[in-house]
C-alpha cells in the first residue's frame, strides 16, 4: 500500500478517535451541569483522552496476545501449524 494513502488513513481514524472524544467530553460536561470549555480547549482534551484511550487499548491487546500464547504453547498447539 503506498506510504501516503497509509498516513491518510491513520489521520483519518486519529481525527475519528478526537471526534468521538470530544463528544463524549461535550456530553460529560453538559451531564454535570457546566459549560463546556472552549473549543481549544476542548480540542486539547480531546487528543488528550484520545491518545490515553489508545495508550489503554494498545496496551491490553499485548496482555491478550501474550495470554494467548501462552495458552497455545500449554496445549502443545505450534504457531506456525497448518492446523
Amino acid at each position: 500500500m503506498d506510504e501516503n494513502i497509509k498516513k491518510g488513513i491513520k489521520r483519518l481514524a486519529e481525527n475519528a478517535e478526537i471526534g468521538v472524544a470530544r463528544s463524549i467530553l461535550r456530553w460529560k460536561y453538559k451531564k454535570e451541569g457546566r459549560d463546556a470549555p472552549g473549543d481549544d480547549e476542548l480540542k486539547d482534551q480531546s487528543r488528550m483522552v484520545a491518545e490515553k484511550a489508545h495508550d489503554v487499548i494498545a496496551e491490553r491487546g499485548k496482555n491478550v496476545w501474550h495470554e494467548l500464547k501462552k495458552v497455545y504453547a500449554k496445549t502443545g498447539v505450534r504457531e506456525d501449524s497448518d492446523e
